[in-house]
């Protein structure tokens, strides 16, 4: 165990530690032109400057219109793609499976790239698909359509992953309950709706945890878009926020601050989602 221990602390615990003293700290410049600067404990200071900060909360309401789209949608097409391949009438199962899931295996950079060339207007087959319809082309990377276009990339990328828990999920099911609820006459869409999904709730609930921490942490789409669209800023997103403040204004402090703000707040809401699912299979 020791290397996998080693690993933790160096790559997981280490760095939190120093964020957190990060963030009670802040840098005053000596006197003089040439004046050293030095550290110095502000308290809560940073976490104060980040409340009072409108931008990053601006960049938590674009956030969370990012999320209300991206997030029902993946968990929903996850779940029908994991029932229909384990329905047992679609062909080529095992293909379908590698399908659905490849896109997961791509890393998010990369397919932000290759999206966004997809949205530009010169090159993107979606434009010209409009245009040969004799519709009017959309602008992919507009104010209305960005959080769509960003959306999409997430989708793509999460819903393969998301199937596969609830595919796993469902093939834990015991066959002769299937069996037995098809001789009393259910159909296959009573089995999946009151049989199978009741049965995997756990991974649904699971899985939804894992769409919600995805989208509170989103950062590599909308980073990836910003050379193409001048609608994506330095702080479009919390997390790039936290990157423009470490690395752009040098203000390792305050990106520490905001880096901790945004764990709370997905702690928080993680936890929101998972004693309410919780409860409601209680209550069921």
């Amino acid at each position: 165990m020791f290397p996998a221990l080693t690993l933790t602390v160096l790559i997981a615990i280490a760095p939190t530690v120093y964020t957190i003293a990060l963030s009670f700290f802040s840098t005053k410049a000596g006197p003089g032109l040439l004046g050293t600067r030095t550290e110095v404990f502000v308290g809560f200071g940073n976490f104060v400057r980040v409340i009072e900060n409108q931008e990053f909360w601006n960049g938590m309401a674009r956030m969370l219109l990012y999320g209300v789209i991206m997030a029902p949608i993946t968990i929903c097409l996850g779940l029908l793609f994991a029932l229909l391949v384990d329905s047992g009438t679609s062909r080529l199962s095992k293909f379908s499976r590698v399908v659905i899931f490849l896109p997961y295996a791509v890393p998010g950079v990369l397919s932000a790239i290759m999206w966004g060339f997809l949205y530009l207007p010169g090159v993107s087959p979606i434009v010209a698909g409009f245009k040969a319809v004799g519709l009017p082309a959309p602008d992919l990377f507009s104010d209305s359509l960005i959080y769509s276009s960003l959306a999409n990339i997430g989708i793509w990328g999460a819903v393969g992953f998301n199937m596969v828990i609830m595919y796993t999920a469902l093939k834990s099911i015991p066959s002769e309950l299937i069996d037995a609820a098809r001789l009393d006459g259910c159909s296959g869409l009573q089995v999946a709706l009151r049989i199978k999904l009741p049965m995997i709730a756990p991974a649904v609930s699971l899985t939804s945890m894992f769409v919600l921490i995805g989208a509170l942490q989103v950062y590599s789409e909308p980073q990836t878009m910003r050379p193409l669209s001048n609608t994506v800023t330095p702080t479009f997103m919390p997390m790039m926020t936290v990157y423009n403040q470490a690395f752009s204004q040098q203000d390792l402090h305050g990106a520490a601050a905001t880096a901790l703000v945004i764990v709370f707040i997905t702690v928080t809401l993680s936890a929101g989602v998972f004693f309410g699912l919780a409860r409601g299979r209680r209550n069921r």
